[in-house]
């Protein structure tokens, strides 16, 4: 028999979900192939269904996260313009210039306030058709700035 969550008592959803796999936030993010930030909004936003275990964590039902990756991977989830990407902090915004050199090359974007400059190889410039007006996305990872084409 099914309880709604609302009218469960501790007992009786510890006894439900004994049998049940459930996963962490971060869990689910990594089987998503997404950042526990973006599984975090995912969970807020309603898109997937949580629990909270007797730590008080989050937890997704195995049944519900197993439908929802499916949602997923067919394309009916997700965020405008998601970056598979492990650099959290990006910068949108437009290429302002691009330096040529023989091998290297100096890119940079204005992103609101923030102006950033790169350096890659001539060659990753040219396979990612940057230009000046250009949209495009700097992102930041330690001391690297990783540029993607938008």
């Amino acid at each position: 028999m099914d309880i709604p969550p609302e009218n469960c008592t501790c007992q009786e959803k510890r006894r439900t979900l004994s049998h049940m796999q459930s996963y962490t936030i971060g869990q689910a993010a990594r089987l998503l192939g997404v950042s526990p930030d973006t599984a975090r909004r995912w969970a807020d936003g309603g898109k997937v269904a949580t629990h909270r275990d007797e730590a008080g964590r989050r937890l997704i039902d195995g049944r519900d996260l197993a439908a929802f990756s499916v949602e997923v991977a067919q394309g009916g989830v997700g965020e405008e313009d998601v970056s598979y990407t492990s650099a959290r902090n990006a910068f949108p915004g437009i290429v302002t210039a691009v330096k040529l050199g023989d091998v290297a090359a100096q890119v940079e974007i204005q992103a609101g306030p923030h102006r950033l400059v790169s350096l890659l190889t001539r060659e990753a410039v040219e396979e990612l058709g940057l230009e000046v007006g250009m949209q495009a996305t700097a992102r930041v990872k330690s001391t690297s700035v990783h540029i993607d084409r938008a």
